[in-house]
């Protein structure tokens, strides 16, 4: 009945959207004087942000077409890989690139955002590194009979995802990830699998909820998991391909992010407001840009995201030497020669300072000198990976580390 009632209330608000931008052409129409008199922008540009909100979003593009390196532009190929039910293995490589470039795997959250969400974090490494990234699916698109998706398959994906591109590949985890990559890296080291990864890079990682936990962590011990299942898990609807899956709604995740930051939200939408009432649309694209991503949501299968809050968030299986892969007791400290880098952010309100840390604690055996800290000062959650502070001052950071860990 959940994801039934939404789709009503978004079929209609979508209508809605859309009559609004007409009212927005209509008020802004050169051709027509309504616009000149009185509250004519006003009531245009009010228009625009309703529509803007309420719009009717797909899966977002990378779009990242070229890259700028030493002054000189580089256009940039990308092609998907390796294709698979839940996720697709894309590959972004630009021009002149040098062949002995670091082989880079970003780990995507799948978290209810699409991996597009790092648009700006693979923008800023393929200009140095060759770079693959998993694209998770929206699981309402997977059919039922594919069958299910849990921790299990998603730490088996990145193992499989390491062997397709080879040996000597760094991965990069973002936020959620961290602890399935940290798994897989630890099965890969406990087999001397070859194509574990040369190094891992964590950034704001939950491998330790115990450390400074914050309103996320707290909303998820405070309920027991039966709570979870009962009012946050819903059946995808007859008219997607998924139908009759069990999910965690994109819009549910959505909903959660928006209400931890609703004041700035709404502030951020007012400005834009005000932008198009005096005609700034340089600044008030910029916002509609963000949003754009922002909004853009897709579902997660029920076994995974129920599983990560039991392991992750509530039993901290990671850190008490209690998690398990195909039956298999998952050992930390079975990475000896898997460089660590851990990044927190210093203003982060989603992964506590220190729970990524913590990760470098659990490879006992690992050289002090394949480990390393990154605390970014004035930074956010996603300031770690996006925008001015992630590209000049932690990114390189994270290629140096790159370059003095590969094997």
């Amino acid at each position: 009945m959940l994801y039934s009632a939404y789709e009503m209330q978004r079929s209609f608000m979508t209508s809605a959207s859309n009559w609004a931008a007409v009212q927005a052409q209509l008020w802004s129409n050169p051709s027509l004087p309504i616009g000149y008199f009185g509250m004519g922008p006003a009531i245009a540009s009010a228009f625009k942000v309703f529509a803007h909100i309420y719009e009717e979003r797909g899966k977002p593009l990378f779009n990242i077409d070229d890259v700028e390196v030493d002054g000189k532009t580089y256009p940039v190929a990308e092609d998907v890989v390796l294709e698979k039910p839940f996720g697709a293995l894309r590959h972004f490589r630009r021009e002149g690139l040098p062949d002995d470039a670091p082989k880079l795997l970003i780990v995507a959250p799948m978290s209810g955002h699409y991996a597009t969400l790092l648009r700006g974090t693979v923008a800023r490494m393929v200009e140095n590194q060759e770079v693959w990234i998993t694209d998770w699916a929206d699981a309402k698109h997977v059919p039922l009979s594919v069958g299910e998706f849990d921790l299990d398959d998603y730490i088996d994906y990145l193992i499989e995802f390491l062997r397709f591109i080879g040996e000597d590949t760094h991965m990069l985890a973002v936020c959620q990830p961290s602890v399935p990559a940290f798994a897989a890296s630890a099965v890969m080291g406990a087999d001397k699998d070859p194509c574990r990864p040369s190094s891992l890079t964590m950034m704001g990682g939950p491998i330790d909820t115990r450390a400074s936990p914050t309103s996320v962590n707290d909303v998820a011990m405070e309920k027991p998991l039966s709570w979870f299942e009962n009012n946050v898990i819903a059946t995808v609807p007859l008219n997607y391909p998924g139908a009759g899956r069990k999910v965690y709604p994109g819009f549910l995740q959505l909903a959660g992010f928006i209400s931890m930051n609703l004041e700035s939200h709404m502030m951020s939408h007012y400005e834009m407001f005000k932008h198009l009432t005096v005609g700034d649309h340089e600044s008030a694209d910029a916002t509609k840009k963000f949003y754009d991503e922002y909004l853009s949501v897709c579902d997660m299968t029920a076994e995974f995201y129920l599983q990560t809050i039991h392991h992750v968030f509530q039993e901290h299986s990671l850190p008490k030497g209690e998690f398990v892969h195909r039956g298999k007791a998952i050992d930390p400290d079975a990475i000896r020669d898997t460089a660590l880098l851990a990044i927190e952010g210093e203003r982060d309100d989603i992964s506590g300072i220190g729970q990524t840390k913590a990760a470098l604690d659990l490879a006992e055996h690992l050289p002090d000198a394949k480990k390393k800290y990154l605390l970014a000062e004035e930074v956010g959650h996603y300031g770690i990976f996006n925008g001015s502070k992630w590209r000049g001052r932690i990114a390189p950071v994270v290629e140096d580390w790159l370059r003095a860990n590969s094997r």
